[in-house]
């Protein structure tokens, strides 16, 4: 299984709404509950209307479409990263899932999961 080092940084956070999300940018992902309005977008991209916010951290995806009957996939991976003493933040989209590390984790994580058979696809420096 290939996994994509997504380059640039990330900022994880919680906003009042989503009235200054710039949805034209490459990556946003948002997650709306009866408790909060929550936002994972390229830092240089953060909006102004946030309310806490975690930045610092890198992203990587899981290449190609994940059928649903697909299973253990992002548990695997959690788990080689758990073991590694790495923390993450998951996304799951329809296609596939993101998995955000901070940045200084980055590095070994990606060296993890190319150990434990992942095929690391990298289109800049670690």
């Amino acid at each position: 299984m290939k996994i994509k080092a997504i380059k640039g940084d990330f900022t994880i956070c919680k906003v009042c709404d989503y009235s200054q999300v710039d949805f034209t940018t490459e990556y946003v992902f948002t997650g709306k509950t009866d408790e909060e309005l929550s936002l994972v977008c390229q830092t240089e991209s953060t909006p102004t209307n946030v309310t806490e916010c975690s930045s610092g951290w890198r992203m990587m995806r899981i290449e190609g479409k994940l059928d649903f009957s697909l299973i253990g996939i992002l548990s695997h991976v959690s788990t080689v990263l758990a073991q590694s003493g790495i923390g993450l933040f998951a996304i799951s989209t329809f296609n596939t899932d993101y998995i955000l590390v901070k940045r200084e984790n980055f590095p070994r994580a990606l060296d993890a999961l190319s150990i434990n058979g992942y095929e690391i696809v990298v289109t800049e420096k670690k």
